[in-house]
C-alpha cells in the first residue's frame, strides 16, 4: 500500500526541529530514524537533540516570553485562531502524516486532526476572557483583588498515540494565557508535531513562543533538562505512571507547577437495566478506538450476570465486523500497534488470561501476514480478578469481559486499582447513575456513552493517574498563577 502524496510536501520536515522560529538540526548532527508501524519501512529522520540543544530552546522561549506575555488576550486569540484555520486547511496532509507514523486508519486520523484543531479554536475564544477577582477586605480602607498571570516557560512532553491532539491540548491554553513553550515531540511520531510547528510559523506565532524539539535515545536527557532547568516554570506530561513519577521527582528540585496525565485502567460497567445494544456500541467505541491504544480505553469490561451472555454475543458480533490492515487502505477499521513491545504486551495479557481459564471467543493471535505489529481484535470471556488484565493496562485491541452480581461488588472491583483516570457505566436507573458516578474513584465518568473527550470538558485523573486538568476552563488555570494585590489607604471620602 503506497503512502498518499502530501498536497504540501513542505509540511514534512526531515532532519530539523523548530527552535526560535528557525528549522535547525541537532548541534551534534545526530539523527534518529522513524518507521511506519504498519510496514516497518523507513519514513524519515529527525534530529537527536541533547541537553545543549534543549537549553537553547528554553533560552529562546524565555526571551520570547518577555514580550509575548504582554500581548493582549485578543491579540493572542487571533494568533490561535489563525493557527486553527491553517490546521483545518491542511487537515488531509496532517491526517496522512498521522496514519503514516502512527498507523491509525485515515478516518481516525482525520477525526484526530479536527479534535486537535478544536483545542486551538476553544482556547482562542478563552484567551480574551482571563478574569481575576475582587475580594472584600477585612481591613477598613484596604482593597483586595487578584490578577491571573502566565506561569512562564513551559516544558511539554507528549505521547505518540495522539501526535496532534496531545500537543494542541497543551499548547493551546499555554499560548492563550501568555506562556511560551518547549514541546518535546514523541520519538515514534515526530513528523505531525513538526508539521504543526510549520503551521504555527505560517500563522505568525512570534519566534521563540513555540519550540518543537525531537529526540529518541536522548529522551531521558532531554526530559531531565526540561524538569530541572530553573527557567522552566511549568511541566505538563502525558504518558506512563512510572515516567510521570520520575519527572515529578526531577521537578521537585525547582518546585515547578505540574500537570500529569498518566496511565489508566478504565472500568466499563454494564448493569442489567442498561440498553444492551447501546452498551455494546459504547463499549466498542471505548475499547477499540485506535486499536485500544488510548489512555481512556475500557480496559476491564464488567457485565452483570443477567445479561452477560447476551452482551458477549452481540459484542463479539460487532468485533467480527472489524477489518484490520494498513491505515491507508480503504475500508480498514483498525491499524497496527505502534511497535513490537506493544504487541508483546498484548500477547502476554492474552496468554495469561487463557492460562487462568478465560475463553477466547474471537482473535487472540498476531497477524504476521499483514505486518510486524498487527494483532487480531480479541474478545475474552470468563475473566477473573486474578488475571493480569484486571490490574494492568493492556493498551491494545483485547476486550476482557468480567461477570459480576451486585452494584457494590462491581464498584469495589472497579476501584481496586492504584490508578483512576476514566470510568464508564451503562444504566437506565437515575438513582444508580448518580450513586455509581459518585463512588467511582476516577477523574472522568462516562454515563451511557463510551466517548468522553471534548475540548470543553476537563480531562484528567486521580490517584496514580496524575493531577491537573486539560481542556475546558480548568485547563486554562494550569498555566496561570494567581497574584493578590492589596491597595491600602483608600479610607473614606476626603472632606
Amino acid at each position: 500500500m503506497s503512502v498518499p502524496k502530501l498536497r504540501d510536501p513542505s509540511l514534512f520536515k526531515q532532519g530539523v526541529a523548530y527552535v526560535n522560529g528557525e528549522w535547525v538540526p541537532a548541534k551534534s548532527g545526530k539523527t534518529f530514524d522513524v518507521h511506519d508501524p504498519a510496514t516497518g519501512k523507513f519514513i524519515g529522520s529527525c534530529p537527536e537533540f541533547d541537553a545543549q540543544d534543549t537549553e537553547k530552546a528554553i533560552e529562546a522561549a524565555a526571551e520570547a516570553f518577555e514580550s509575548f506575555r504582554h500581548l493582549t488576550g485578543r491579540q493572542r486569540s487571533k494568533l490561535l485562531r489563525r493557527w486553527y484555520e491553517l490546521v483545518m486547511e491542511n487537515a488531509d496532509d496532517l491526517a496522512t502524516l498521522i496514519t503514516w507514523e502512527n498507523g491509525k486508519p485515515t478516518a481516525d486520523a482525520k477525526g484526530e486532526v479536527v479534535y486537535a484543531a478544536n483545542f486551538f479554536e476553544w482556547f482562542s475564544e478563552e484567551a480574551p476572557r482571563i478574569y481575576g477577582d475582587t475580594i472584600p477586605s477585612s481591613v477598613p480602607g484596604n482593597r483586595v483583588f487578584t490578577i491571573k498571570e502566565p506561569v512562564g516557560v513551559c516544558g511539554l512532553i507528549t505521547p505518540w498515540n495522539f501526535p496532534a491532539a496531545m500537543i494542541t491540548r497543551k499548547v493551546g491554553p499555554a499560548l492563550a494565557v501568555g506562556c511560551t513553550v518547549v514541546c518535546k515531540a514523541p520519538g515514534e511520531t515526530p513528523f505531525t508535531p513538526l508539521a504543526l510547528a510549520e503551521l504555527a510559523h505560517r500563522a505568525g506565532i512570534p519566534k521563540g513562543v513555540v519550540n518543537v524539539i525531537t529526540a529518541l535515545d536522548n529522551t531521558p536527557e532531554v526530559g531531565e533538562v526540561l524538569t530541572t532547568h530553573p527557567t522552566v516554570r511549568k511541566v505538563s506530561f502525558t504518558g506512563s505512571t512510572p515516567v510521570g513519577k520520575l519527572l515529578m521527582k526531577q521537578c521537585s528540585g525547582t518546585l515547578k507547577k505540574l500537570s500529569l496525565e498518566l496511565g489508566g485502567n478504565a472500568p466499563f460497567i454494564v448493569f442489567d437495566d442498561a440498553d444492551v445494544d447501546a452498551a455494546v456500541a459504547g463499549a466498542i467505541a471505548s475499547k477499540f478506538r485506535s486499536s485500544g491504544q488510548t489512555c481512556v480505553c475500557a480496559n476491564r469490561i464488567y457485565v452483570q450476570r443477567g445479561i452477560y451472555d447476551e452482551f458477549a454475543e452481540k459484542f463479539a458480533a460487532k468485533v467480527r465486523e472489524f477489518r484490520v490492515g494498513n491505515g491507508f487502505e480503504a475500508g480498514v477499521t483498525h491499524g497496527p500497534l505502534i511497535h513490537h513491545r506493544a504487541v508483546e504486551k498484548v500477547e502476554r495479557h492474552v496468554h495469561d488470561a487463557k492460562e487462568k481459564g478465560a475463553k477466547v471467543v474471537l482473535g487472540g493471535h498476531t497477524l504476521p501476514d499483514l505486518g510486524p505489529n498487527f494483532f487480531q481484535p480479541t474478545v475474552l470471556t470468563g475473566m477473573t480478578p486474578e488475571m493480569v488484565m484486571a490490574s494492568e493496562e493492556t493498551f491494545g485491541p483485547v476486550a476482557g469481559l468480567f461477570p459480576f452480581d451486585t452494584e457494590e461488588e462491581v464498584v469495589k472491583m472497579a476501584n481496586s486499582t492504584p490508578v483512576g483516570l476514566a470510568g464508564y457505566f451503562f444504566s437506565r436507573d437515575v438513582a444508580r447513575v448518580h450513586r455509581v458516578a459518585e463512588h467511582l474513584e476516577v477523574g472522568m465518568v462516562g454515563v451511557n456513552t463510551g466517548l468522553i473527550s471534548d475540548p470543553a470538558a476537563p480531562f484528567g485523573g486521580v490517584k496514580e493517574s496524575g493531577f491537573g486538568r486539560e481542556g475546558s476552563l480548568y485547563g486554562i488555570g494550569e498555566y496561570q498563577v494567581t497574584k493578590m494585590i492589596t491597595v491600602g489607604g483608600v479610607g473614606t471620602l476626603q472632606r
